[in-house]
This record gives C-alpha cells, sequence and structure tokens, in this order.
C-alpha cells in the first residue's frame, strides 16, 4: 500500500476578510500545484483515491495537480489533527490514497506514520506544497498503525525549482 500526504500548495492572502476556509491559492501556489501533479505524473506515484479537505486552497491544488482519481471531500479534514487523519485513512480504499490536508495535522502525522523521517532540512516544517511518498505492507489501510511506514520520497515545491 503506498500513502500519499500532501499539504496544499501556497494560498493568498490578498484579501484579509476572506473566511480561512475560502482563501484560493495565490499564482506562485498555482504554479507550485501543477509542478507537483507532473512530479507525481512522472514519478508513477498516482493514487486511486484522494481524500481531499474541503478548503478551497485544497480543492484548488487538487485540481491543478491533474491526476484523475476517485475524490472523497471529508468534512473533518479542514484543519484535521493527527489522530483524524489516521482515523480517516484507516477507513479509505485503493491501494495508493492522497490525503491533500492542512499543518499542522498533515505534518505531524507524516512525523508520526513513517518509522523513519526522511533527512530533508524542510521536513519538520512541512511547508506548503509539502509532499511524503510512503510504502507500508500491510494488506487493507484499516491494520495501518503509526512508526510502520517506509518513505519513498519527500519533496517541496522549492525542491523542484531548483531541479534542472
Amino acid at each position: 500500500m503506498r500513502l500519499i500526504l500532501m499539504r496544499h500548495a501556497k494560498s493568498s492572502w490578498d484579501d484579509f476578510t476572506q473566511p480561512d476556509h475560502s482563501r484560493p491559492l495565490n499564482d506562485r501556489g498555482r504554479r507550485n500545484a501543477r509542478a507537483l501533479g507532473a512530479w507525481l505524473r512522472s514519478n508513477d506515484y498516482l493514487p486511486d483515491k484522494v481524500l481531499c479537505s474541503t478548503a478551497t486552497r485544497t480543492r484548488e491544488t487538487l485540481d491543478l495537480l491533474e491526476l484523475g482519481a476517485s475524490v472523497v471531500y471529508p468534512e473533518d479534514l479542514y484543519h484535521a489533527s493527527p489522530e483524524i487523519l489516521l482515523r480517516s485513512l484507516q477507513g479509505a480504499s485503493g491501494n495508493t490514497v492522497l490525503i491533500l490536508a492542512h499543518n499542522p495535522g498533515i505534518g505531524s502525522f507524516a512525523s508520526r506514520v513513517v518509522a523513519h523521517r526522511p533527512d530533508h532540512p524542510r521536513f519538520g516544517a512541512y511547508p506548503t506544497g509539502a509532499t511524503l511518498v510512503a510504502s507500508f505492507d500491510i494488506p487493507r489501510w484499516a491494520d495501518l498503525s503509526l512508526n510502520s511506514g517506509t518513505v519513498n520520497a519527500f519533496i517541496t515545491p522549492r525542491d523542484l525549482a531548483e531541479q534542472p
């Protein structure tokens, strides 16, 4: 089983009166989301199921990834805790699941779900667009336990911008 944990791309703060749930991506966020989608496709990290927060910025990130997977929008993924993310994943179907959500929950969950954290200077901060890909030797997501994943990859939009 494979898990992809992604924090939404960079959102806009142009309108401070806008509710947090409704904030869209900014221009950099849109570029980064497209680049992350291309990276996922080029590495064959294609989900067959996506669990996505209902926030505008997560939905927009997902649309720009252009992955074509089946999507569910659980209400409780908006600013979800690591415990809620774990429970949502344990109820998921699909061999490769992408969870697209928010910090601090997504970064904390990423730290807890793998046996060994990746050696990346930005992993602890889990910046916007940060993406972890991890594998699990389990027959179904209901059997998932913390500290059991093997890191396949971790990347940030900045890493993609620095690649030739």
